[in-house]
């Protein structure tokens, strides 16, 4: 059997790598180390030759006693039972490609999709990961737009835990909230951008600005032909600012967009005159409370034309 014979020249590799220490002393120094599971030395003695393929956590406390002897060069424990497990896995099921069990999956490190090959694994923690179907908290996560449905999301872990047990789909939940998600080595979940802190504070500060701008559009009439005139007549505008309001005022599509805008076609704009009606209403909108606060008592604006005074 190819795979078994691939399990066992990587073994001997390794014990070779450790100086080919008897049987006997792996096993004494299983038992004393901090390893998965106690190993026999006639167990060890089976493994490395072949005999039997035992358990994963026999083959990993094997595995990670041999890379801690290894001294030139000397090789990381977790590393090693990494690069062995899908050699151990390929084993067990006749071939390469099935899912790990839950107890794999929560003494395994990474999810099989560093070199860009894509296993179950990575795939099932794709799907499960919430961050995919919803706008978690800013306090929580970066502002990102979901790439399915929350309805999507909760039939996938579904199936999940139908297909593959709930214990696997919990352990693969818990490890992405504790950080180690698909993509984390970029930084970021696949299909992502990795906002930094001032880009997510000014995609929520316009998002905040653009709800309350639609709401004063849709109760005060000429408003915003107010705004374009308060905002022409603003003497303490910014000369950047008032060149890059003229410039696209040169464009008169995008004019014409901008000033027959209303709260009906603002989804219908484009995101252009979106940011110029913006512009218009909002003279400055800036923080003032901390991330996870509502909205109204994170941003404070300062408008063009003020808002009515409430009678």
């Amino acid at each position: 059997m190819e795979a078994q014979r691939d399990l066992v020249r990587a073994l001997d590799e390794l014990h070779s790598a450790a100086g080919r220490p008897s049987a006997r002393s792996i096993s004494q120094l299983i038992k004393q180390g901090d390893y998965p599971s106690a190993v026999s030395h006639e167990t060890v003695r089976t493994t490395l030759n072949g005999q039997r393929v035992p358990r994963w956590e026999t083959v990993r406390s094997i595995v990670s006693m041999l890379a801690s002897a290894c001294v030139n060069p000397p090789r990381d424990p977790d590393s090693e039972a990494t690069r062995f497990l899908p050699l151990w896995r390929a084993v067990e099921s006749g071939g390469q490609g099935t899912m790990k069990t839950a107890r794999e999956l929560a003494l395994s490190s990474g999810w099989g999709a560093e070199d860009g090959k894509w296993t179950g694994e990575a795939i099932a923690g794709l799907l499960i990961n919430p961050f995919g179907a919803i706008q978690i908290d800013p306090s929580l996560a970066v502002p990102h737009e979901p790439i399915f449905t929350e309805d999507e999301w909760v039939h996938a872990v579904v199936r999940m835990i139908e297909s593959e047990g709930a214990e696997f789909a919990m352990q693969a939940l818990l490890r992405i909230l504790k950080g180690d998600y698909v993509g984390a080595e970029e930084g970021v979940p696949f299909g992502y951008q990795n906002f930094d802190h001032e880009a997510a504070e000014a995609y929520s500060a316009f998002r905040y600005g653009c709800e309350r701008l639609l709401k004063r559009l849709a109760t005060e009439p000429n408003l915003l032909q107010r705004s374009f005139a308060a905002m022409h007549a603003d003497e303490t505008m910014d000369r950047e600012d008032r060149v890059a309001m003229l410039r696209a005022e040169a464009d008169l599509s995008l004019l014409r967009e901008v000033l027959t805008v209303t709260p009906e076609t603002w989804h219908e704009v484009s995101e252009e005159a979106q940011h110029q009606v913006f512009g218009y209403l909002i003279k400055q909108i800036s923080p003032m409370g901390r991330a996870g606060l509502p909205l109204d008592q994170r941003f404070q604006i300062v408008w063009r034309v003020p808002e009515p005074v409430k009678e």
